[in-house]
């Protein structure tokens, strides 16, 4: 494995990934959390829900939401992920790579899957 790379090996018992949409005080929470710029209660309320496909990171044991991931597009050949975000304090352990893993090669079937 290369320099800076982590594995998400073990990481699938620590965290669980359910689709869904963060709620707009849960994705402006992780976006401070994770060390991102903020965004405005306005624009996280018209953007969201308006994504591709989204992913909650969770803390297998609580249930706690401690990271995101979402991915934007026109829905046939460009495909954005953006949002990516890990609480500071549960970064380094996996569960950036787990949602990163989600969305290596995501195909418009899948995509249309997930609108469903």
């Amino acid at each position: 494995m290369g320099k800076g790379r982590r594995s998400s090996v073990g990481s699938d018992s620590l965290f669980s990934i359910e689709a869904g949409v963060p709620d707009v005080d849960t994705y402006l929470q992780l976006r401070e959390k994770a060390g991102m710029r903020a965004r405005t209660i306005q624009g996280a309320t018209k953007g969201l829900g308006s994504e591709l496909f989204s992913v909650i990171l969770r803390v297998s044991e609580s249930g706690e939401a401690v990271g995101m991931g979402r991915v934007v597009g026109d829905g046939g050949t460009v495909f954005h992920i953006c949002d990516m975000a890990v609480d500071e304090k549960w970064q380094g352990k996996g569960g950036g790579t787990m949602i990163c893993l989600l969305y290596t090669s995501p195909s418009p079937r899948d995509v249309e899957e997930s609108r469903m």
